[in-house]
């Protein structure tokens, strides 16, 4: 029993991360070439999957759905959470896959545990130990080639998407931190389902989601509804199982595949150049969550 329920984790971590991966690229597939706008697709993306996730909270009948609004101290960490850690984390991901492309705006979100890192050195007000300045390291490496492919004389990337691509690192590190006294109160699926629905709603204040964008056909129905429900609802949703059955660690791991997956479906259906210096410095960034993680809570 527990056999089947390691390959269970295993397998929905891996599972989550290549339907991230994929998802980034369509988005690239949809901004780059079909005319639609990063104000859109979040919008939509945050409203859809998270009322499927508050209607599914509902038909169990979780207490949370009301529970954390009779306390406003609770009440004002969700719509922190919402607008500063799930809106802010889609927007800006989705801005750096504008400005550059999906693998390589996945691979600059993967700098967020080493901003999470040197917060957290900072905080407990102790120095980083070596297996977390090796991290740093790395890091900064990994940057540097993904950014010049080697070479001071060479940008490789605009200064718009370094930017997003920076932003959406230090987004996501805010948005592992700053939920972990709610997940500890409430059911974490209907949390997210709140967050996605209220950053949804605040971004669809001057985007105006009913207007619909760019050109549809095919493939942008088929792309725009795999970004929808496989890339957010289901992969979040066995992300969660993930973490239930294997513990919150393994899977942080596993869905390094994320990138991976993105930088293969981005070179071989989209034409984007990946060289030596690309996959090295992807190399370097993904070892810096074996080392954050390793040993560690």
């Amino acid at each position: 029993m527990k056999a089947h329920s390691n390959f269970r984790g295993f397998f929905f971590a891996v599972t989550a991360g290549i339907c991230w991966g994929v998802s980034g690229t369509f988005v690239q597939f949809l901004l780059h070439t079909r005319g639609l706008n990063i104000e859109w697709l979040v919008s939509v993306r945050l409203l859809v999957a998270g009322s499927i996730l508050l209607l599914l909270a509902a038909a169990k009948k979780d207490t949370s759905l009301t529970a954390i609004w009779h306390d406003r101290r609770n009440a004002t960490s969700l719509l922190t959470f919402s607008l500063l850690g799930m809106l802010a984390v889609q927007y800006t991901f989705f801005s750096a896959i504008k400005y550059t492309n999906a693998a390589t705006a996945t691979i600059l979100q993967f700098l967020g545990p080493v901003i999470i890192a040197g917060y957290l050195a900072i905080r407990q007000r102790r120095m980083p130990d070596l297996r977390q300045l090796l991290a740093i390291g790395l890091a900064v490496a990994g940057t540097f080639l993904l950014v010049t492919h080697g070479s001071f004389d060479t940008i490789s990337i605009s200064g718009e998407g370094l930017l997003w691509g920076i932003a959406s690192a230090v987004t996501l590190a805010f948005y592992s931190l700053q939920p972990a006294a709610l997940f500890k109160k409430f059911n974490m699926a209907t949390i997210v389902g709140y967050s996605m629905v209220i950053g949804g709603i605040a971004l669809s204040i001057g985007s105006h989601p009913w207007e619909v964008p760019g050109t549809w056909d095919l493939p942008t129905y088929l792309c725009t509804a795999f970004i929808f429900i496989p890339g957010t609802l289901v992969a979040f949703y066995i992300y969660l199982i993930a973490i239930k059955n294997i513990g919150a660690q393994t899977p942080s791991l596993l869905v390094s595949v994320e990138p991976v997956s993105a930088a293969l479906l981005s070179v071989f259906w989209l034409g984007v150049p990946f060289g030596w210096t690309d996959l090295l410095g992807t190399a370097f960034i993904l070892a810096t969550i074996f080392l954050l993680t390793k040993g560690r809570e």
